[in-house]
């Protein structure tokens, strides 16, 4: 669990969802604008759900090899970002760097499940899963320390990465024929099962793309201090890593009721980021709301899923992550056109409203878990 959820913050904290926070001194020192900076985290998203998409079909048998493709991709993204000379190399690189998050999630919900050799391991997955709260609070902590030098931020990821990659592999039992899911991929009765957490998973993606991807870029646009801007990043980690002090309450909560009431806070986090980005105080706290908010929300994704169909608990998971992040994507695309038009305040604030349509779509009741579907 230690090396799952190292592996977690690594590939997502510090490297895939780090891209928003290195953001202004990026653009400044390689010169490329907010839409620019939008189509790159566009990009990114996509390949990170093709990512997932190979861990949908390859989760359930061959996990340990996701995980070496994972130290490939953000590794040697993170490499490639720290020596770029332009912004071609920089896209490159930031968009193959965000295939490791991809390949990594549904590599642990697989190893964890074979590590729990078939017993209850809601509250593991939650708690590796949440690894990306202290990957946020490292990259913050490592990006106040090292301002303006963004590249040894990205060259210190990238050793990370290899380190807690290798302890997953060294450590990484393999799974037992009575607790191998199945290994096909869902049938069409499974996506007609998961019609309400699709459509939940891509709107909520929409509107997280506001926070992920510009939620430092507003901050000092409206005369927030770099430092105060980083602090609130960590912020974020903060509020991320806090869902493993609440696992133990939020695990007695239905999946369904936890989607709703934490994609409820990460959609109020988003907004009050819009309307108060030049108030620290504020700000840090919106973004310790956001980031409980979403952390708990991907959980609740994995805990959905599985009262659905728990024999293809990873197929699953990765098959939501990649609608999620299709839906990062649109939003990344749609927010850095829109901010420069309406501003932070309109823009976030419906961020907000969507984030909120998504919660409204949990399950009306707590359901037993499903039988699989044949």
């Amino acid at each position: 669990m230690a090396a799952g959820t190292a592996l977690i913050a690594a590939t997502y904290g510090l490297v895939r969802l780090a891209f928003g926070l290195h953001l202004p001194d990026m653009s400044a020192d390689v010169d490329f604008d907010t839409a620019t900076a939008g189509m790159i985290s566009a990009a990114a998203s996509l390949v990170y759900g093709g990512a997932a998409l190979l861990g949908f079909a390859l989760g359930a048998t061959r996990p340990r090899l996701l995980v070496v493709l994972a130290l490939l991709t953000a590794g040697g993204g993170a490499v490639g970002i720290a020596l770029a000379p332009d912004v071609v190399v920089l896209a490159a690189s930031a968009t193959v760097s965000s295939a490791g998050a991809g390949l990594a999630s549904p590599a642990m919900v697989r190893i964890v499940h074979a590590a729990f050799n078939g017993h209850d391991s809601d509250s593991a997955q939650a708690i590796v899963n949440a690894g990306t709260g202290p990957g946020l609070v490292a990259a913050g902590l490592i990006a106040l320390a090292l301002t303006p030098d963004w590249r040894v931020a990205w060259l210190i990821a990238a050793v990370a990465t290899l380190g807690a990659g290798l302890a997953v592999l060294a450590l990484a039992r393999p799974a037992d024929a009575s607790t191998t899911p199945a290994r096909r991929l869902p049938p069409m009765p499974w996506w007609r099962g998961h019609r309400r957490p699709v459509a939940a998973a891509a709107l909520f993606g929409i509107g997280a793309a506001a926070v992920w991807n510009y939620g430092r870029v507003v901050m000092v646009d409206a005369g927030a201090s770099p430092s105060a801007s980083v602090l609130a990043w960590v912020w974020v980690g903060c509020g991320g890593a806090a869902v493993i002090a609440t696992a133990p309450l939020t695990r007695r909560t239905p999946p369904g009721r936890m989607w709703l009431i934490s994609t409820a806070i990460a959609a109020g986090g988003t907004a009050a980021l819009g309307a108060f980005p030049g108030e620290p105080v504020a700000a840090a706290a919106a973004c310790a709301l956001f980031g409980w908010g979403y952390i708990a929300a991907s959980g609740a994704l994995i805990g959905w899923t599985t009262r659905i169909d728990a024999d293809r608990a990873a197929a699953g998971t990765a098959a939501l992550f990649v609608v999620f992040m299709i839906g990062q994507a649109v939003g990344a695309t749609a927010v850095g056109a829109t901010l420069p038009v309406v501003g932070p305040l309109t823009t976030f604030v419906a961020a907000g409203a969507l984030g909120v349509l998504a919660g409204l779509l949990a399950p009306r009741a707590h359901r037993a878990p499903a039988r699989s579907v044949p």
